[in-house]
């Protein structure tokens, strides 16, 4: 699938690391280094606008590693890029660890997916169907 790309950074164009990657490195695109406090949060610029085809959308997801090592996790996760939003992508970084981290230009910040989605038209009804759940809410499955 071809999608239209504007790269305002100076950075490559994100891309997949293996040939069986789900996600692409997301960049910062900054003119100088930005660091977040513990459980401070920031709006990180990328430079990147995309065109999506109806019927898809772009997932921002956290990168494993940042998590892992530095406890840098993404506040809206996955974040949605819709395929009607032509502004510049930006990720909301937050630092859940007690040591402030540098947010450096170029470093990889986050994973971009596509995936298809589906809109719904709704069928206001007063019963649901039945189901041996049923009602059972958090941690409910496999209990009796």
């Amino acid at each position: 699938m071809q999608v239209q790309i504007i790269n305002k950074s100076h950075h490559p164009l994100p891309q997949y690391a293996t040939s069986l990657s789900a996600g692409m490195d997301i960049r910062a695109n900054l003119t100088e280094p930005v660091v977040l406090k513990p459980l401070e949060r920031k709006l990180i610029p990328t430079g990147l606008y995309i065109s999506l085809p109806e019927g898809y959308e772009a997932q921002m997801r956290p990168r494993s590693g940042l998590a892992i090592k530095h406890g840098i996790t993404l506040l809206n996760t996955p974040g949605t890029i819709d395929a009607d939003y032509r502004g510049e992508i930006g990720v909301i970084l937050v630092n859940l660890s007690t040591e402030p981290f540098t947010v450096n230009d170029g470093e990889r910040i986050c994973q971009m997916v596509i995936t298809t989605h589906s809109q719904i038209d709704w069928d206001q009804v007063d019963v649901l169907d039945e189901t041996e759940r049923g009602a059972g809410g958090f941690g409910h499955t496999g209990k009796h």
